[in-house]
């Protein structure tokens, strides 16, 4: 005679897969938002104004005057060519954001914003220089 009550049954139980799926969703989206989208670390100088563009090409000026286009380290003499680069064709209104720490002197702004004027001198374009800041506190 054949004993049917010691059967054994494959299930399996989905329910807590569900919860940690969840619980590892939410933690991705919380570490996902701690991430800082600069790539050089910059003091910013501070301002009460907003203005908001979208950004094509993004320069960094760092507190030891060096000189990046995105995550690029740039000599100031090939600072034109990276940025020209950095600006898709045949976009004529781009927008270069210029993130200077607080402590670089004028000199070095004025530098990115010449080498955008001569972009626009040679090409016929309206590309804009934004400066970059931190909320006032």
């Amino acid at each position: 005679m054949i004993n049917l009550q010691n059967k054994v049954r494959v299930e399996s139980n989905s329910s807590s897969m569900s919860d940690l799926v969840f619980l590892l969703l939410i933690f991705f989206m919380i570490t996902s938002t701690l991430i800082s989208p600069n790539a050089v670390k910059l003091l910013l100088p501070e301002s009460t104004s907003k203005t908001m563009a979208k950004q094509n090409v993004t320069v960094y000026i760092d507190e030891a005057y060096n000189f990046y286009v995105g995550e690029t380290a740039v000599q100031p003499a090939e600072l034109e060519s990276y940025i020209r680069n950095g600006i898709e064709s045949g976009v004529d209104d781009a927008c270069i954001v210029l993130r200077a720490d607080k402590t670089v002197p004028v000199q070095y702004v004025v530098n990115v914003i010449d080498a955008v004027n001569s972009i626009n001198a040679s090409g016929a374009t309206k590309h804009k220089v934004i400066l970059a800041t931190s909320p006032k506190q």
